[in-house]
């Protein structure tokens, strides 16, 4: 009996059932400026896997956001929440949130493009503490988040993909040329009155002049924010509001996605 209590015990303690979700703090430098993200990954195993810069909505780094990056690292990826305002900047609500974006977005977006950049080489650089395959890295984002990768994107970052969920879709600098490397997906909500047509249209012309190998899905009925439960109990007639259908069909997009452009485990 002993003995049995014993191997069940190995076998239990041996489960992917007791692997644990790491959520551990980086902090990085630019310049003068300070940076605090969230290295989220599963240490089911030591398996090195594919890492995502994740730029979250607005409102920056929340327990929301990290439940975000939880949600879609699992054990396939590690994830970087990453902080694109600076250390000490966390809006408390939307107007605060708002000042950060309109901070952010100040010179067009070069300095934003230039943070975002960074997030992606810190990522990489964890591939001595975390279970990263720093040779196969993407980014997504939520919102403000979508809007930051396409940013990125539009830099011709070498990355395997992109993914923007319900970010706005408008180039605040001009492309100079510049070819967009990395394969892009947007996922927007076909009823999100954040991104009319006029947008869509000049995206679409903006990602074939830079050659990109991009896709965009509209979702009917989703407006913005449809990815993010959080935005659930929003006014009915708020812009921004959770999508049941929308979401999992685009989180199924998602993963599709990065398993194509990582190879399919």
């Amino acid at each position: 009996m002993h003995r049995l209590a014993a191997a069940l015990s190995l076998v239990l303690c041996a489960s992917p059932s007791f692997a644990a979700m790491q959520t551990k703090p980086v902090e990085w430098k630019i310049g003068d400026d300070s940076f605090s993200g969230v290295l989220v990954y599963d240490n089911v195993n030591a398996i090195k896997r594919p890492g995502l810069v994740m730029v979250p909505n607005w409102m920056g780094i929340t327990d929301n956001a990290i439940q975000h990056a939880k949600n879609i690292a699992g054990d396939d990826y590690v994830v970087l929440v990453a902080d694109v305002y600076g250390k000490n900047v966390r809006p408390k609500n939307k107007d605060e949130a708002k000042a950060a974006v309109g901070k952010a977005y100040s010179d067009g977006g070069a300095t934003l493009r230039k943070r975002v950049s960074e997030a992606v080489t810190v990522l990489k650089a964890q591939d001595k503490t975390a279970p990263l395959d720093a040779g196969r890295i993407g980014a997504l984002g939520f919102c403000f988040g979508g809007s930051t990768v396409l940013e990125l994107a539009r830099t011709g970052a070498n990355l395997a993909g992109i993914v923007s969920f319900h970010g706005g879709l408008k180039a605040h600098l001009p492309g100079n040329g510049v070819k967009v490397n990395a394969p892009v997906l947007v996922l927007n909500g076909a009823a999100d009155k954040s991104v009319p047509q006029e947008d869509i249209v000049a995206f679409e012309k903006e990602m074939d002049e830079a050659g990109a190998d991009w896709q965009l899905v509209n979702y009917s009925g989703a407006r913005h924010c449809f990815a993010e439960i959080e935005n659930a109990n929003n006014a009915p007639e708020d812009n921004c509001r959770y999508d049941e259908r929308a979401s999992k069909r685009s989180f199924a997009a998602m993963r599709a996605f990065f398993a194509e452009r990582f190879g399919a485990r």
